[in-house]
């Protein structure tokens, strides 16, 4: 029996990086998973739209497909715009929700990752403090799990301090916190996108971080984030389903999702 297929929504950009880097990523967990179906999707900006996918899915003979959306908190399009355009699925398939990107340890190995990439040394740490710029959004549980990235990044790895910014919806803004790291005397500060693909949220992080010694890139298609598809994929493929009361047919979710 074939494996369900993986289709990784991402939420699209007018940046044709952001498709680009969608897609590389996706290819990076498909080689890690021989023989896995997996494909891309957008909500906005991009092609295919969700619908198209899960159609072009159908007509292919797929039966079952996790839905894995390619965001990092449970803001909005997690909790809203994504389970809508779901219940639109081909009656044919069984479509299950994998959770979010985050939190995960992986999520943080990459930030290591790319810090390190662009010139951060592992002897540096003591005197860096690292601000950690993330989207934002208008939910406060959203913004509260990055702060409490934060906290636990900085507990577990020794950076000299490790503080949420937002690009958007919320603050501290970036260009805020890289000054509060100044005024508080650390030595170097490090920004580190907490953003999946280059877009207008990267560029906007990036603009404000002109004060910081060093701007690490995005996440991207890094090797940790291609795990982190393939485990949240497979958490949803063995979770316990529930009944989805927004449609009539049985629409499995991730009771974690």
């Amino acid at each position: 029996m074939r494996p369900s297929a993986l289709l990784v929504v991402a939420h699209g950009s007018r940046d044709p990086r952001h498709a680009a880097t969608v897609r590389a990523l996706v290819g990076r967990a498909r080689a890690l998973r021989p023989g896995l179906r997996a494909g891309t999707a957008f909500l906005e900006f991009g092609t295919p739209s969700v619908r198209s996918a899960l159609e072009r899915l159908a007509a292919d003979g797929v039966r079952d497909v996790v839905a894995l959306p390619l965001l990092l908190t449970r803001a909005f399009h997690a909790r809203t715009d994504i389970p809508a355009v779901l219940a639109d699925a081909p009656a044919s398939l069984r479509v299950r929700r994998a959770a979010v990107l985050g939190p995960d340890p992986l999520l943080v190995a990459a930030l290591e990752r790319r810090l390190a990439e662009a010139g951060l040394r592992r002897s540096e740490r003591a005197s860096t403090g690292v601000v950690l710029a993330a989207a934002g959004s208008t939910d406060p549980e959203a913004n509260a799990a990055i702060a409490a990235i934060a906290r636990e990044w900085r507990r577990s790895t020794g950076w000299c301090a490790v503080r949420p910014a937002f690009a958007s919806g919320s603050s501290p803004r970036t260009v805020d916190v890289v000054r509060a790291l100044r005024a508080d005397g650390v030595p170097r500060v490090a920004v580190a996108p907490y953003v999946v693909a280059p877009g207008r949220l990267s560029e906007r992080i990036a603009a404000q971080a002109a004060g910081a010694d060093l701007l690490a890139p995005v996440l991207g298609a890094a090797p940790e984030l291609a795990r982190l598809l393939l485990r949240r994929w497979a958490q949803a493929v063995t979770a316990v389903p529930e009944q989805d009361l927004s449609s009539g047919r049985d629409h499995s979710v991730t009771l974690h999702a």
